[in-house]
């Protein structure tokens, strides 16, 4: 007997339409992503199949690694090889999602007002790092944490929760799933980061050649952003550690 299928609901019914696009966007161009079937579509409700199954474990690092890779070369090579990190993507219809820039730079003041970054030096040694990541080709942002992935009983990873997806250079959503498992589980081994990364290339030059050449160091530059705008959710929602927090950047004196 096949599970209940799950309902999701939504305060607004434009959340529920840019759900829904971005559902299908993902379906039509990041093909290797599996997401659970899309069964109906209310003013304000979608549902979804039920996947049964665990989130990721860092043991599942290198797996979910080498899918992300093959989900962004494959919408690379079909719709993001024009698009530029600094202006929003659009859709056929004329909505889009957001830029990878403008956003963050947002999100990084707001960090500082919060309190996360100490000082006005720190906030604009993060502004800096940001700016130095905005090149390379274009990705996709689904927010790639644990629980938004599903491992079933037959070691398939379903990804769930792709309502919000923005651009953002190769490896930044590698390295909020490398943030994220050592926000849940504790630091992860150079040795497992590098193997991670190994893997995401390989599988992105499969898409194209001009692919895959995320390196280390900009992998630890994202890991730095990540480390501060995660920094309001730790404590919660499962995240038991904390990331070290780094106000440089490559280039910086």
């Amino acid at each position: 007997m096949s599970p209940a299928p799950f309902t999701k609901h939504y305060a607004e019914p434009e959340r529920a339409a840019g759900a829904v696009r971005h559902y299908r966007w993902l379906t039509a161009h990041a093909k290797p992503l599996r997401q659970p079937a899309l069964h109906t579509v209310g003013p304000q409700s979608l549902t979804f199949e039920r996947i049964e199954g665990r989130p990721v474990r860092p043991e599942d690092l290198p797996r979910v690694a080498e899918l992300l890779g093959h989900a962004h070369g494959a919408a690379w090579a079909s719709d993001l090889h024009s698009a530029s990190l600094d202006t929003p993507h659009h859709f056929q219809d004329g909505t889009q999602f957001d830029d990878y820039l403008g956003p963050r730079k947002v999100a990084l003041r707001r960090r500082h007002e919060q309190g996360y970054l100490p000082n006005k030096t720190a906030l604009h040694a993060m502004l800096g790092l940001l700016e130095a990541t905005t090149e390379g080709p274009c990705a996709f942002y689904k927010d790639s944490n644990p629980r938004n992935f599903i491992v079933t009983s037959t070691q398939d990873i379903v990804a769930v929760d792709t309502d919000d997806l923005s651009l953002a250079p190769m490896g930044y959503d590698l390295a909020k799933l490398v943030a994220t498992l050592h926000l849940t589980y504790g630091p992860l081994t150079g040795q497992a980061v590098t193997t991670a990364l190994l893997a995401y290339n390989a599988a992105a030059r499969r898409h194209d050649a001009r692919l895959g050449t995320t390196d280390r160091g900009q992998l630890d530059s994202f890991l730095s952003l990540h480390a501060v705008l995660t920094a309001p959710y730790v404590g919660r929602n499962g995240y038991h550690y904390s990331l070290p927090l780094r106000f440089s950047h490559r280039g910086a004196s």
